[in-house]
């Protein structure tokens, strides 16, 4: 391929954007980029505080906890306050707590705030994908959340890198320069991002033409549990390689450095392969995409109980990152697709709550199943599920309703400036 053409590809993917999306996608860059306390939490408490290993899980528990409980409430306010209000709220008090983390010393203070920041940490996510939703055309959809995700593994892939040079010199560092660029993106957001939230659709008797939407309303939506559902399927499966896959290859002999020699795959694949992926799939049928994502994700880890070499763990890994890549901006355009209008908020809270409660659940069913039964054992597992999770996507796709013309999103599309 020739460069004109690689450059004339690059202008395909990100053209036809508004503005208003690119000041978001580079929030959530800044965002990521930023996130150093998630990864060096567990050696700052063992290594720099000498705690015990289950005293730094019981803090990551209770982080885990603190995403799960803010996924409903910040969907509320999304709705009830608007979308740059409740990233303002959120960012400010990552901020805060991050900060007050970095310098908390009793352990029973470490593990309150820990599940503070948890919370703070998670609350703008469904406002974020709300107002994207509310920025970008349907039509478009797909690429803008393929777009968003490749932001947070770059950032992600750079915080990584930073982390372990801050901490060898200094962890509070690490603590006050997460604080000082979570609140540089309060700074944006506030100067660069107008309030999206749509305003009521008047009725033919000035009533408002959409019911109102409540938690009632988005729990009693069976097609759309039936999402949530499967995402917790899809997410315990890649929840995976955070505890259990590095647990299986130390039983196995590897090492530490073995494990994050591999699992860099992920990040490299999905920063390489998300934006020219995207382009091949985004207009093509999402119910043949989402099943065999859900096949790649399952059998890709059940692949792993072959592994018996760094080359084969690569291969897996290149396997189920391929599903990702695919399952990520597929099911966000399904999410957005099911959600009303008024109630775009609720409905991104609980669909991220599905996130939330597999990172709670995963690391814990991973490393019992292996304790009791062996790696190979959840490795199978992990192949069953994704079985399950493509049947049922099978299911849930057949009949779903077109999605709405791009005429029918006028009334959210006043609430951005030109």
């Amino acid at each position: 391929m020739s460069t004109a053409s690689v450059r004339r590809a690059a202008r395909q993917s990100v053209s036809g954007l508004p503005r208003a999306f690119w000041w978001l996608w580079t929030s959530t860059l800044i965002n990521r980029m930023g996130a150093f306390v998630a990864t060096f939490l567990a050696l700052y408490l063992t290594v720099e505080r000498g705690y015990s290993a289950s005293y730094a899980g019981l803090v990551a528990a209770l982080h885990g906890l603190g995403q799960v409980v803010s996924s409903l409430g910040a969907g509320v306010m999304t709705d009830r306050l608007g979308r740059r209000p409740t990233m303002l709220i959120a960012q400010v008090s990552t901020a805060v707590t991050v900060a007050l983390l970095g310098f908390v010393q009793h352990p029973a203070a470490i593990a309150a705030v820990a599940f503070l920041v948890g919370m703070a940490a998670n609350a703008s996510r469904p406002a974020v994908q709300a107002m994207m939703a509310d920025i970008v055309a349907p039509e478009d959809r797909v690429r803008a959340f393929a777009l968003n995700y490749w932001a947070i593994n770059l950032g992600f892939a750079f915080s990584s890198l930073a982390a372990g040079v801050i901490a060898q010199y200094s962890y509070l560092i690490g603590f006050l320069g997460e604080a000082a660029l979570t609140l540089a993106c309060a700074v944006l957001v506030f100067l660069k991002l107008p309030e999206t939230r749509p305003a009521p659709t008047p009725g033919a008797d000035g009533a408002a033409g959409e019911p109102a939407v409540g938690l009632g309303t988005v729990l009693r939506d069976r097609r759309f549990m039936s999402v949530v559902g499967l995402s917790f399927l899809m997410a315990l499966i890649f929840m995976q390689h955070s505890v259990a896959l590095p647990v299986a290859m130390g039983k196995a002999g590897f090492s530490s450095t073995d494990y994050g020699m591999v699992i860099a795959v992920n990040g490299v694949l999905i920063v390489a392969l998300q934006i020219p992926v995207t382009r091949f799939i985004e207009h093509r049928d999402p119910q043949r995409l989402l099943v065999i994502s859900a096949l790649l994700a399952g059998y890709g880890f059940g692949l792993t109980a072959f592994a018996g070499s760094l080359g084969v763990y690569a291969l897996t890994i290149c396997v189920w990152t391929l599903a990702e890549i695919v399952n990520s901006p597929t099911q966000m355009g399904l999410v957005v697709r099911l959600s009303p209008v008024q109630g775009r908020g609720r409905y991104q809270g609980v669909y991220t709550l599905s996130w939330s409660m597999a990172s709670l659940i995963a690391p814990l069913v991973g490393g019992s199943v292996i304790d009791e039964f062996g790696a190979a054992t959840l490795w199978a597992g992990c192949a069953g599920v994704g079985t399950v999770a493509a049947a049922g996507y099978w299911l849930l796709m057949r009949g779903l309703p077109a999605e709405r013309p791009v005429g029918a999103a006028a009334p959210e599309a006043e609430a951005v400036p030109a």
